[in-house]
């Protein structure tokens, strides 16, 4: 069975065309970029031929998903002969509420309650459905599913998932607590549990997904307990260019000072703050870390008050679920930045967690243990694969 993964963001998309019976092998993946622009880019990866790239308009995700299908049939950079060998589609959805608690197949009402929940993420879910009615009026009748990032957390207890808010608004808005990454956390958990010779249903692992958004879950015996992402992803870590955690008379001062109404304030979270904000323009932890190096103060400030907030985390995760057996690290920083994993890391001996620093430098971008061989808790770097999950949800519901 050949499944397309679609990611449609507000201007982008991102695609494979994964091959289920031949063990999930990626035939294709590729990225549009500046949908409805001027100009648009189209980077086009087909597996054993030449990468193909053009710059032209794509005025739409309808018109961007026509272009991922003429490509993945083309005579030169095509890896079918034709569109039927596609046999579903999996799309990743922002938010599911406390609608969708797993990946469901896509019908009229599933579509109709994915519209009522686009005030809960009104950048993301719009495109979202764009992706899914373009794939309907272009390959009618092939199944498609949506995989959502919240559906992991949605098995929070709800003393970690209310807000310290009248509750009214719980009741009317629903307003909580529902946690991203779902996607990633549920990959990386029971593989990090495989690599450690852990029972997934009778083990605590914290596992943190480093990128440029950024999140830590409290996984207890399989299952999401707390995350640090909140009602929106900008809660929790410090991030690219978002401000995680923080005081809220901060942005109530900031507000009044600079004159700003609710929109630029929004931006100005997510946007303006974060590593972004620290350092007065630098988002990249390979940048930041060579700015260390270098003696730059704020790049230092930056290095040092990420691992700080991981940190202050992963402690606040191991009381939450009264110990921890694992702790694992993946994501674009999670998986590669392993002088950022050695700093979050030094002073958790006390949890029992040790890290093995050679171990650490030699798993940049790989799987494996980065613990010492003594450690009670293991410590593992955990490459994450989230449209092979979309895949095999996918699969599971349409063979």
């Amino acid at each position: 069975m050949k499944i397309l993964v679609l990611n449609c963001g507000s201007s982008s998309i991102k695609y494979q065309l994964i091959d289920m019976d031949n063990n999930a092998k990626v035939m294709a993946k590729g990225l549009l970029e500046r949908i409805g622009l001027e100009m648009g880019e189209f980077t086009h990866k087909p597996a054993g031929k030449d990468k193909y790239y053009v710059k032209q308009p794509i005025p739409d995700h309808k018109a961007g998903i026509k272009m991922v299908l003429e490509a993945l049939v083309d005579e030169k950079i095509g890896v079918i002969k034709s569109l039927t060998e596609i046999n579903a589609c999996g799309h990743r959805v922002a938010h599911g509420g406390e609608i969708f608690k797993q990946s469901v197949l896509v019908d009229e009402t599933v579509k109709a309650e994915i519209k009522k929940l686009i005030a809960l993420a009104p950048l993301h879910i719009p495109a979202n459905l764009q992706g899914i009615e373009a794939m309907e009026s272009i390959l009618p009748g092939t199944p498609q599913v949506a995989v959502f990032d919240t559906s992991f957390h949605q098995t929070m207890p709800e003393y970690a998932y209310l807000y310290a808010i009248p509750y009214e608004y719980y009741e009317s808005d629903k307003i909580r607590r529902y946690g991203f990454h779902g996607t990633s956390h549920r990959f990386v958990a029971p593989k990090a549990a495989q690599m450690a010779g852990l029972d997934i249903a009778n083990s605590k692992i914290i596992s943190c997904h480093l990128g440029s958004g950024a999140s830590i879950c409290a996984v207890k015996n399989g299952k999401s307990v707390d995350t640090s992402m909140g009602f929106t992803p900008v809660e929790g870590l410090i991030m690219g260019s978002r401000c995680g955690d923080l005081d809220l008379g901060v942005l109530l001062y900031i507000a009044e000072k600079e004159n700003m109404d609710c929109k630029e304030m929004n931006n100005f979270i997510n946007k303006k703050c974060g590593l972004n904000g620290i350092t007065g323009g630098v988002v990249d932890m390979r940048d930041i870390i060579a700015g260390k190096n270098e003696g730059k103060k704020r790049e230092t400030f930056a290095f040092d008050m990420f691992a700080y907030r991981v940190k202050k985390y992963i402690g606040a995760y191991a009381a939450a679920m009264g110990g921890v057996d694992a702790i694992l690290f993946t994501g674009g920083i999670g998986e590669n930045a392993w002088l950022q994993r050695q700093a979050i890391c030094q002073g958790l001996e006390f949890l029992g967690a040790e890290i093995d620093e050679k171990a650490n430098e030699a798993m940049a971008g790989k799987d494996g243990i980065i613990s010492k061989a003594d450690s009670r808790v293991k410590i593992l770097s955990v490459t994450t694969d989230e449209e092979l999950v979309i895949a095999q949800d996918t699969y599971a519901i349409v063979k």
